[in-house]
């Protein structure tokens, strides 16, 4: 693939194809790998505890959805304003240096909220400024560690080492949530934000443990001007890049705005409290962690199951909002976590996987500033509509952009690529499918 800045019209691929070696858990052979996802489900696990008491504790202090959407906020703005440095400092440094920095700066947050929670000083700008710190932290961080994969791993394995990243997060957040809960009920929120701050030095030390030896060749870009503007034109000419990006920033923006959903609807809707609230997180990352397994067995990322489970996620978001008890409420969760993720997974593997190494760091920065970044614009909107019209309203207002997002990013993978849409209504063929424009032309 060319590493050029110029717009080039090649049509958008449908799959993009790795070598034979299988298994879901396959990447996890690799040494290096093993130390990298045994230190993430530590520190992911102490992330969801965090994330959790996070949300919990400013709506304690100030009994507002809109003060939950602002520290929401507050965490992703630096995503959305600097982002893309973020992506252009991650090309030009060693990646593994890089994140023992990012990580130990992470771990230090962490227990900075801890004191303020344990000594009974924090107060709700206290967790404005950690959350935006963190924030500027992750700016780095999330580039870093995206791209660091494939010198891990190599081409062969990143699909499988992707998925299993997310698979990695969604298993803590399985346990992360439940221990959150016992400990906001039981101890209070402070111990939740300890271990988190501790749990940093897991990846710490497998950083430190890696073979450097063992890691695929790095690719890192001298210093020179322009380069932003560069990775923005390289991303601009290439549909396979663009469009999934432009649909995980609508999603991003307007459907995972859950934190804010989930405390409102066990708060207002069905009365249950924290326990409730840390139930429907578990329910969520069960079906994430079914929807990453799965990924990890695919060998292909095809941009049209993209579109698929992009326009099934906000079709599922709209049932749930309508739900008239807790407990279909929380059985929709299950696939709303399932396919959410197989729409992220999807997009970030196509977007790695078709980008040029040399410009995989900028790439995965704009992808993650139009997904994360995205947060800051949705967070208080969603929450506003949830303070104004009832939570019901924002969460169905939220999975009716995604659809309508996954629907036209379709359309225009379609055009770009060169396909139209056929409708064959004969017995044992498909009926509803994308074909070529010559062949559409030929059957005339």
């Amino acid at each position: 693939m060319s590493t050029g800045s110029g717009a080039d019209s090649a049509p958008a691929p449908t799959s993009t194809h790795e070598s034979k070696t299988g298994g879901t858990f396959s990447s996890l052979k690799i040494r290096n790998y093993r130390l990298f996802a045994t230190g993430a489900v530590i520190s992911n696990t102490g992330t969801w505890m965090s994330r959790i008491t996070q949300d919990w504790l400013v709506l304690s202090l100030t009994g507002s959805a809109t003060a939950v959407g602002i520290t929401t906020a507050l965490q992703f703005l630096p995503m959305l304003l600097f982002g893309l440095y973020g992506g252009v400092i991650a090309d030009r440094l060693p990646k593994r240096k890089l994140l023992l920095v990012s990580q130990a700066a992470l771990g230090l947050c962490g227990i900075a909220l801890a004191a303020l929670t344990l000594s009974g000083a924090v107060q709700v700008w206290h967790v404005y400024l950690i959350a935006f710190l963190l924030g500027m932290v992750t700016v780095v961080d999330n580039p870093a560690r995206q791209s660091f994969v494939s010198e891990m791993v190599g081409p062969a394995q990143l699909r499988n080492a992707v998925s299993l990243n997310s698979a990695n997060f969604q298993s803590a957040r399985l346990i992360g949530p439940a221990v959150a809960g016992v400990l906001i009920t039981t101890v209070g929120s402070g111990w939740a934000f300890l271990f988190n701050g501790l749990s940093f030095g897991a990846p710490l030390v497998g950083l430190l443990l890696m073979r450097t030896s063992e890691l695929h060749k790095a690719v890192v870009v001298p210093r020179a001007k322009g380069q932003l503007r560069e990775g923005l034109r390289y991303v601009s000419g290439r549909p396979e890049l663009i469009w999934p990006i432009v649909l995980v920033g609508f999603i991003g923006t307007f459907g995972f705005n859950f934190p804010i959903w989930l405390t409102a609807f066990a708060d207002e809707i069905f009365r249950g409290g924290a326990g409730m609230y840390s139930f429907f997180n578990i329910l969520m990352a069960a079906g994430s962690l079914a929807g990453a397994l799965l990924a990890a067995r695919r060998r292909s990322s095809r941009l049209r199951m993209l579109v698929a489970a992009g326009t099934a996620f906000g079709l599922l978001e709209i049932i749930a909002s309508m739900s008239p008890s807790v407990w279909l409420f929380a059985i929709l969760l299950l696939p709303i976590g399932m396919i959410g993720l197989t729409t992220n997974i999807s997009a970030n593997t196509s977007v790695q996987m078709a980008a040029d190494p040399a410009m995989r760091g900028r790439v995965m920065s704009l992808y993650m500033m139009v997904f994360a970044g995205g947060t800051p614009v949705g967070a208080p909107i969603v929450g506003w509509l949830s303070d104004t019209y009832g939570v019901r309203t924002a969460m169905a207002v939220g999975g009716t952009f995604s659809m309508l997002a996954a629907l036209g990013v379709g359309l225009m993978l379609a055009r770009a690529g060169g396909l139209r849409l056929k409708v064959d209504l004969r017995p044992g063929h498909p009926h509803v499918r994308f074909v070529p424009r010559e062949q559409l032309a030929a059957a005339a």
